[in-house]
């Protein structure tokens, strides 16, 4: 079999957690030529994970710049990655998730005859609002894609109720769980200087859905649980974003039992999860993993792409409103009952042999193609 040229495409650090499975089971392929593309739309975040996987980058387009406007960067991104298609040739295209790198890549490929993969496809919310800009981005994927990667039933029909074949999707549980348990079983160190007698509420919000009012009822029901409950640490590993950091620093800086800190390197991340009571997030990954390792999620949304997880009852939505926020954090610090029914460690999102399944089914592919 000639081999396939691959391009995988990476532009933030929850792709590179999710794709580096896929990229290191790929390299192991005699048949599979791999070419790594860096968008970096997240620069030092991105960068960090992807030493830690041992990946490095072949084509590197830097394209973040400081409070770049989301026109612009796809914009750019669509300037610059053509040219790198049309060096490197590949006959196949793999991206992740529904970042703006991800909707570039695939449209670029698209207009170029270039079949992609998509890596997590089919998480709907129903409501191109939310969230912004990633609703859209997917459902717009979902339409340029050749070969769809669907981590959980409830994905796969969404693919099927929009006319996708069946026969181009592949139901693979989601490659988040295969990266979370290599990191895990590593027993990664936490970088933060913690009191271990103390339970731990960690916190992490960066959507842009929450900027402005929402993010400071966040921090006042933070505030209030914090100072309610000061026997117990809140740990947020604060997102560089300013309208992000201006405010938790503004309004969380001065409580003596919350924690704040640089992003945490996505090693130390999983270690705080493992260390952690419960988790608090407007993050997408953190509903996947933090389940699998058996600790319960409020969401700070009201809506989610990742229903799954509410439905298994270890994640529950609360959304950016103070009072609800508060009441869930507290019934879950004093309720052993609720607390256990949440900490089930059920993972509905993956087995850790998704990125196996991923390598299956393009060899496949490629064998029908060339058959």
């Amino acid at each position: 079999m000639k081999k396939l040229r691959i391009l995988c495409a990476i532009g933030t650090r929850p792709e590179a957690v999710k794709m580096a499975p896929v990229v290191l089971a790929l390299k192991r392929e005699p048949w599979a030529d791999v070419q790594v593309l860096a968008t970096a739309q997240h620069r030092e975040m991105l960068d960090q994970v992807l030493a830690l996987f041992g990946i490095v980058p072949d084509i590197d387009l830097d394209i973040m710049r400081p409070n770049q406007s989301l026109p612009t960067l796809m914009g750019r991104l669509l300037v610059e990655v053509e040219p790198v298609l049309d060096d490197v040739r590949p006959d196949l295209v793999v991206v992740q998730g529904d970042t703006t790198t991800v909707l570039a890549v695939a449209m670029t490929s698209f207009l170029k005859r270039i079949p992609v993969a998509h890596v997590e496809a089919g998480l709907r919310t129903g409501d191109m609002d939310y969230p912004f800009p990633e609703e859209a981005n997917r459902v717009l994927v979902g339409r340029l894609v050749t070969l769809h990667f669907a981590p959980t039933e409830a994905a796969r029909r969404n693919l099927l109720s929009e006319g996708v074949p069946e026969s181009r999707i592949v139901m693979t549980g989601n490659t988040v769980i295969d990266a979370l348990l290599m990191v895990a079983n590593a027993n990664p160190p936490l970088s933060v200087a913690l009191d271990s007698s103390k339970r731990l509420v960690l916190v992490t919000v960066h959507r842009r859905e929450n900027f402005g009012a929402p993010l400071r009822q966040i921090c006042e029901a933070l505030l209030e649980s914090a100072t309610r409950n000061p026997e117990v640490q809140f740990l947020i590993p604060v997102h560089p974003n300013p309208n992000v950091r201006s405010v938790i620093y503004d309004m969380l800086c001065s409580v003596p039992n919350v924690v704040l800190t640089p992003p945490l390197d996505y090693a130390p991340f999983v270690a705080a999860m493992q260390a952690s009571y419960l988790v608090v997030t407007d993050s997408g990954g953190v509903q996947e993993e933090a389940p699998a390792l058996g600790k319960p999620v409020l969401v700070l949304r009201d809506e989610t792409e990742r229903p799954e997880a509410v439905n298994e009852g270890v994640v529950k939505l609360v959304g950016p409103h103070r009072e609800r926020l508060v009441e869930e954090i507290q019934r879950l610090l004093d309720d052993d009952s609720v607390y256990s029914a949440m900490a089930k460690g059920v993972s509905p999102y993956g087995d850790g042999y998704s990125a196996k399944r991923i390598v299956k089914s393009i060899r496949e592919w490629a064998e029908r193609l060339r058959a």
